[in-house]
């Protein structure tokens, strides 16, 4: 059989825990969600947020949402069109999906073809399309939780298994929590990412087939053989 390797979509979660650094957990949002307008495998997909704590990280999201800028790539821009039209709209859709539902809308929506601006939605629920859908394009949800195992749940709830993230300030919670997400990598206090080339970079579930990686990708396409000469005469190992 051929030797198949795939890296393939993600929901990635970002789980803020109430001792997180809100300020760095807002910044690596913001790059892990906007950045190349959210069309990347290892963009941040979707926030998982104790309740304690959500309000302030919110609005600190908010404000930075706000500073981005939208317009086209030859303008430098923050926020530049999605890739296609048809992208555009199935992103409007799961929009359209979580403001019938009830999600709270940090910013208005608004779209021109396939120029999208940067939306985050608050109080999504898992009901909601965007909970569970990739929209890959620059919209957000936040999902509210009351427990690390109700994020760990919700994270392992989905067919996808990239990347994940934890801010916390408690490493060794940041270590059983990353032990616990079905993902193949997770980043601890900052935004999930490609890495270096020589680092094992791979997807579980619908995710993926295989780990990437110089020395990863080279032993997956390698076809292993043995040839076994056998001795005329019985060996002299003892046992």
């Amino acid at each position: 059989m051929t030797p198949l390797q795939m890296e393939l979509g993600g929901k990635d979660a970002c789980i803020i825990l109430e001792d997180a650094d809100l300020d760095l957990a807002a910044a690596n949002i913001i790059k892990g969600g906007f950045s190349y307008s959210g069309q990347r495998c290892t963009a941040v997909k979707v926030v998982l947020v104790m309740e304690s704590v959500a309000d302030t990280l919110v609005e600190k999201v908010k404000a930075k949402v706000a500073k981005l800028t939208v317009g086209p790539p030859e303008d430098d821009c923050d926020i530049t069109p999605v890739v296609t039209e048809s992208s555009a709209n199935f992103i409007e859709g799961l929009v359209m999906d979580a403001k019938q539902k009830g999600a709270t809308f940090c910013q208005e929506y608004k779209r021109e073809g396939n120029l999208v601006w940067p939306l985050l939605l608050d109080n999504v629920r898992p009901e909601m399309r965007i909970a569970w859908e990739e929209p890959f394009g620059p919209v957000l949800p936040v999902i509210r939780i009351n427990s690390v195992e109700e994020g760990i749940r919700h994270c392992n709830g989905s067919n996808f298994g990239l990347q994940g993230c934890v801010f916390t300030r408690d490493i060794n919670k940041a270590i059983l929590i990353s032990d616990a997400m079905e993902t193949g990598t997770v980043q601890i206090n900052s935004a999930p990412a490609r890495g270096p080339d020589h680092f094992p970079f791979q997807g579980l579930k619908d995710s993926g087939i295989g780990s990437q990686g110089i020395t990863n990708s080279i032993n997956m396409m390698t076809k292993v053989k043995s040839t076994v000469i056998n001795l005329p005469s019985p060996s002299y190992t003892m046992g």
